[in-house]
């Protein structure tokens, strides 16, 4: 049997990035970054990283950190250490605050509990929410997983969000004012539908709009995935307690290789090859329910965070300004339940 094809990040490359420089779009209007990670791969992206690419132009007011699984205690119980990572990102946002408190780097902090622990997750919900000081917003357990290729994450268990046990853990998470923040791919945004059904009172946001595959046997067929994606987001946006993340499309999982490219890609290339994906999104769950975000450092291989918010706002070039403050800022705000920026 052959082997299956491995499917990894691209390196940053600080000078490639650095090859392309572009003016600001709208500078003025205000953004919430809801999903970027903190870590210490590639060199590091920490507070000093994070407000160098928020203060590259436009007018980043806020972010949100998303689970990594980075930062989590060495000692003590096993089902207590992801609340390791909230204690670090608190910490590296008074890091931020100290550096530059316009920005409100780390406003919300979204963490790693293992909901499979049924109720007997409560424990790490409330240790999470005390360690966070007022940021703690929600959690993310990651289930992308699919047969075809590996990645850089561990095994993961299909069907999961179907699991009895899961959901007993899910069911917690509204009972202490958080919300669930889902990573999957395509062919799985029908097991996110059943379970948005089955937890109407919780509120889930979609990451990366879908996890929409363009690697392994799904190369080559962005018609037919793009048909298969559409479908099944349309039955999700028939879920009100689910809003979408617009960003995410630059890991090589969905096909792309600017990394490969001898210039990186500017935000007019980057508008082209989205604008059917996040046009769908907004068509589908309205502005209201959806939110621009960076990815950051995961997607920092394929182009810089200038370029990208460029991008999204070369695709919202005809949105009214109503439409682009949720877009941009107020529906982030309200989802993670931040403080006024």
């Amino acid at each position: 049997m052959d082997a299956l094809p491995v499917v990894t990040h691209p390196d940053i490359n600080l000078a490639w990035l650095d090859s392309l420089r572009e003016d600001i779009l709208d500078p003025a209007l205000p953004i919430i970054d809801p999903h970027h990670h903190l870590w210490a791969r590639s060199g590091g992206y920490f507070a000093k990283e994070l407000l160098a690419d928020a203060g590259s132009g436009h007018n980043v007011v806020g972010t949100v950190f998303v689970q990594c699984h980075y930062g989590y205690r060495t000692t003590g119980p096993e089902n207590l250490k992801p609340v390791g990572e909230t204690e670090f990102v608190l910490e590296v946002a008074r890091d931020a605050d100290l550096l530059n408190p316009g920005t409100h780097a780390c406003a919300g902090i979204v963490g790693y509990a293992d909901l499979q622990l049924g109720e007997a997750v409560d424990d790490v919900l409330q240790a999470h929410i005390e360690a966070g000081c007022g940021r703690f917003r929600g959690i993310r357990r990651l289930t992308a997983t699919n047969d075809a290729f590996q990645t850089h994450l561990p095994a993961l268990p299909p069907y999961l969000l179907a699991d009895s046990v899961f959901r007993a853990g899910f069911s917690r998470l509204a009972r202490h004012g958080l919300s669930f923040d889902a990573w999957l791919y395509h062919p799985q945004i029908a097991e996110l539908t059943d379970l948005a059904r089955a937890f109407p009172d919780t509120a889930i946001v979609l990451d990366h709009v879908g996890g929409p595959l363009g690697v392994g046997p799904y190369r080559g067929q962005g018609d037919a995935v793009f048909a298969a994606w559409q479908g099944d987001m349309r039955a999700l946006a028939e879920c009100p307690n689910v809003c979408v993340k617009l960003g995410g499309l630059g890991m090589t999982v969905n096909g792309f290789d600017f990394h490969k490219r001898a210039v990186p890609p500017s935000s007019d290339a980057l508008a082209r090859h989205w604008r059917p994906y996040i046009e769908n999104c907004i068509e589908l769950f309205g502005v209201d329910r959806c939110m621009f975000e960076s990815n950051f450092p995961v997607d920092k291989g394929m182009y810089s965070y200038a370029v990208l918010w460029n991008a999204f706002k070369r695709i919202t070039g005809h949105a009214s300004s109503t439409e682009k403050a949720a877009l941009f800022h107020d529906t982030a705000a309200r989802f993670y339940r931040l403080v006024p920026t």
